[in-house]
């Protein structure tokens, strides 16, 4: 009785990027080919097999035109700059085997590949530098490719799974078949008019059969032997950035016309080449061509004819470097299939999740020239610049890479930019090993082309790609594929000794005489002794059996019993879970209710919240405005009104200033006015009083001003003087509190008239404490005029408290007193003119003859004293 099978536990899912930070740089090697004649220059030698050496040829600069011209360098620095070191992970040289490169370089992807992980190798090169040699191999000389896949088939040979078990879908994934539905469509093929299921063992064609005979033999070690294996191949090439199947059978028939723009038809005698494929992006996050053509081979002989049949279809040309000269780039795609056994062994497990799908992709890449080298025109200068142009992305995308791992920058790498790095940008993301063969022709002619090739592998070894996953066992007993069958043969080969040994030994059967009556009896009896034996064990065996029916029977019902009991159980299980699962179900339908509401509700809200931010976000912008316009308008009212304030405070300083000096003019005059009038009556009182005989005298000024005050309320025009007292000038604003500014270094010129401020404080220094006491501020300045002499500046000022508490001054005026010696002085009031004859005085005369004139001038005369000095008093400079 077969036991039941329990269901393989599900694998645990391993999510991209979940790695630790383990990362390998790209694997980078060099391959440098043998000149074509040995009599060429060199320009690149090996020095070891990490390094190669690059010389500079003569004539190291080129013309536009790819002609050598002399150079220009200096014998020194042709030394400096004729040599160039690149290193690389190994160098191989002119003498290199194709299998010691495989050995080196591709042995590892296949071993990953067996082992589920995946891998990227190509070829990097100059056109002519052996990229396709390297990749395809020659006649008698296999390259990678047939390596790689003869290695593969060795490996797995035994363990593949029949014909169409494994089958591709359009999502770039595997299903798996029963091998009854399989048996099926191998039939269903096989019946169609021309099959495409090739056969397994078939004679390989001539044209390559020398390239997959290899005689050596490479195997992959520890293969799962309880895993079966598929194989799937597809071959893409990418011309002018767009994508093109290889393997697709595209029909033809030349005698249906191609239709153009205007509904007419034209001869058509051109192939028509296939729909260009598109890149997609799979539930793992990994890029793939859709619609790509998936060929499942059995061998090596099969699957390189496939990759043969895509070749032919590869675009070539003939151009001036080379007679065929790949104008694409090639993409061979080897996918490895694996799913685990059962837990018998015997058929493969039914379960999708539990296949392993693992890639190597192999890439030629195209030529990498300048295109004034190939002598290109038309259609063949498009391809190379097409051909650059996603070569240059793929060192941009390089750099980016190394930029981005050396500085710890995020930049964007241009995947995007080409297909060719748009494919592939999973295998540096971290999805594979990433191995790259720079191949390089050691002739002058390349030289400038291979010194950019080094350069481009300098930067890619520098590139770190993460370390790819391990992928998780399936929880399976090992070792179940071969166990059932060591199981069977010892136990019957058992029974059957131990059932030959209970029977008695046969006597000899040989009869050697005709009258021999013994050994036919004898041998009679023995066989009458095994029958009755043998009638006696089938009883013996009957009684068992049916003892062991009874048993069986007994077991069986208790059995029953137990699956009744069980089955009661579990149908009151099953109905209380199907009770459950209707509440669950209406729980969900009103999850789902509430969800929908709830996330309509939550759309309103948010649109609303939308909204009320936008019309927050306005109001705040419109409310900033109009703060801003305030205190733009704040700002001009305070400068407007300390400019008021200032215009108010001047205009009413000038006007208080003007008003006392209209006042103090207004004094004077009246006072003159007076003083002539007190002069005149005194005169005239003098005539009345005096004798006529005698002289009348000029009454005294001292008399007149003791008795002015007696006789008129006004007070006298001029001061009492001491004679010996210094006299000092009084200020206008005598009635204000003043600080009076002198300082120490002023000189005393002890002159009449001196300044004197009553009730002030004098100050050598000023300072706030007694600018804070006064509303006036007088700052005594001292210095030497023109003519020698001191001259006393009095500048005055007005004291104003701010507003942060302390006090400004503003001047408003400045006095200044002079002394002057008026020795040598003439004044001269008219020209020149001769003396008079009568002996009259002359029209001019000097300041002391005119003051004299003026004080001793004779009573009754129209002009009194000091009319000249008082009437119209000069206005002095502020």
């Amino acid at each position: 009785m077969k036991p039941a099978r329990t269901k393989t536990p599900r694998k645990p899912v391993v999510k991209k990027g979940s790695q630790t930070s383990l990362k390998d740089p790209v694997g980078v090697y060099c391959r440098v080919r043998p000149l074509s004649f040995p009599d060429h220059e060199c320009c690149i030698e090996v020095i070891n097999n990490t390094t190669v050496q690059l010389h500079t040829p003569e004539g190291y600069r080129l013309n536009r035109n790819g002609d050598y011209k002399e150079s220009c360098f200096t014998g020194l620095e042709k030394k400096i700059f004729a040599k160039t070191q690149y290193s690389f992970k190994q160098v191989f040289g002119t003498h290199t085997t194709q299998k010691e490169l495989f050995d080196v370089v591709a042995n590892p992807l296949v071993d990953d590949l067996i082992h589920g992980k995946n891998g990227l190798l190509f070829t990097y090169g100059v056109t002519g530098s052996g990229k396709t040699h390297t990749m395809t191999g020659s006649p008698g000389e296999g390259g990678l490719l047939p390596r790689c896949l003869g290695m593969i088939f060795n490996s797995i040979g035994s363990f593949q799974a029949k014909r169409y078990v494994f089958k591709c879908n359009d999502r770039n994934s595997m299903d798996i078949q029963c091998e009854v539905d399989a048996l099926l469509e191998r039939q269903k093929r096989e019946a169609m008019p021309h099959p495409k299921t090739p056969a397994i063992k078939r004679q390989a064609d001539p044209e390559f059969a020398d390239m997959i005979n290899l005689q050596e033999f490479c195997k992959a070690e520890e293969v799962d032997e309880d895993s079966v294996y598929g194989v799937f191949v597809s071959y893409i090439e990418i011309y002018n950035n767009y994508i093109y199947d290889l393997l697709e059978e595209v029909s033809f028939d030349p005698i249906k016309p191609k239709w153009n723009s205007c509904s007419t038809p034209m001869r058509n005698t051109d192939f028509v080449p296939p729909q260009s494929k598109l890149l997609r992006e799979d539930k793992n996050h990994n890029m793939y061509v859709a619609g790509c053509t998936e060929v499942e081979v059995k061998s090596v002989e099969e699957a390189f004819e496939v990759f043969w049949r895509g070749q032919k279809k590869r675009r070539i040309a003939n151009t001036h470097l080379n007679r065929e000269s790949s104008r694409s780039h090639s993409v061979f795609n080897i996918k490895l299939v694996q799913a685990p056994l059962d837990a018998d062994g015997d058929n493969v497990l039914q379960e999708k999740e539990q296949i392993t799908i693992s890639q190597l992709s192999l890439v030629d890449l195209a030529g990498s020239e300048r295109t004034n080298r190939t002598k290109a025109e038309g259609n063949r200068l498009r391809e190379a610049g097409n051909i650059n142009q996603s070569l240059m992305t793929l060192r941009t995308c390089m750099e980016v890479l190394r930029e981005n791992q050396m500085y710890g920058t995020n930049k964007m790498v241009p995947y995007r930019d080409s297909k060719l790095t748009h494919l592939f940008k999973n295998y540096f993301d971290g999805e594979g090993k990433v191995r790259m063969i720079v191949c390089v022709n050691p002739k002058a002619e390349d030289y400038e082309e291979s010194l950019q090739v080094m350069r481009f592998a300098e930067v890619t070894q520098e590139v770190e790609v993460a370390r790819p996953v391990d992928k998780a066992i399936c929880g399976l007993t090992p070792g179940r594929r071969f166990r059932n069958h060591a199981r069977a043969g010892p136990v019957e080969l058992l029974v059957t000794e131990v059932v030959l040994q209970s029977f008695p030994p046969l006597p000899s059967c040989e009869i050697l005489d005709i009258n021999d009556e013994q050994t036919l009896p004898r041998l009679i009896e023995a066989l009458e002794k095994r029958h009755q034996l043998r009638q006696m064990m089938t009883d013996e065996f009957n009684k068992q059996s049916v003892t062991f029916k009874a048993m069986l029977q007994e077991f069986d019902n208790g059995v029953l019993n137990k699956e009744n009991y069980i089955q009661g159980k579990l149908n009151e299980k099953e109905k209380v879970i199907s009770g459950q699962k209707l509440e669950i179900e209406r729980l969900e339908k009103k999850n789902k209710t509430l969800e929908y509401k709830s996330a309509f509700q939550i759309e309103i809200l948010e649109k609303t919240t939308t909204i009320y931010e936008e019309d927050k976000r306005n109001l705040q912008q419109e409310l900033e405005t109009q703060n801003q316009k305030l205190q733009r308008q704040f700002s001009d009212k305070r400068r407007l009104e300390a400019r008021l304030q200032g215009m108010v405070t001047e205009t009413t300083m000038k006007w208080e200033k003007e008003c006392e000096r209209r006042v103090a003019a207004k004094q004077l005059e009246m006072q003159n006015k007076l003083w002539v009038k007190d002069e005149k009556l005194k005169q005239l009182k003098a005539i009345v009083t005096e004798p006529k005989t005698e002289k009348p005298e000029r009454p005294s000024r001292a008399r007149d001003q003791e008795k002015a005050p007696q006789r008129s309320v006004s007070p006298s025009p001029v001061p009492n003087v001491p004679p010996l007292r210094l006299r000092h000038r009084r200020s206008r604003s005598a009635g204000d509190r003043w600080v009076d500014h002198k300082p120490a270094s002023n000189v005393q010129t002890e002159t009449v008239m001196q300044p004197h401020v009553p009730h002030a404080i004098t100050v050598s220094v000023a300072n706030e404490k007694a600018l804070a006491k006064c509303e006036k501020y007088m700052l005594t300045h001292q210095e030497l005029a023109s003519d020698g002499e001191i001259e006393t500046k009095l500048i005055k000022g007005d004291v104003y408290k701010t507003r942060g508490g302390g006090q400004s001054v503003q001047f408003t005026d400045i006095e200044t007193l002079k002394q002057e010696s008026p020795t040598g002085r003439k004044r001269r009031s008219s020209t020149v003119t001769p003396a008079q004859p009568d002996g009259a005085e002359s029209e001019w005369t000097d300041v002391e003859t005119r003051c004299s004139v003026a004080v001793e001038m004779r009573a009754g005369s129209q002009l009194g004293p000091g009319y000249q000095h008082h009437a119209q008093p000069k206005r002095k400079k502020p």
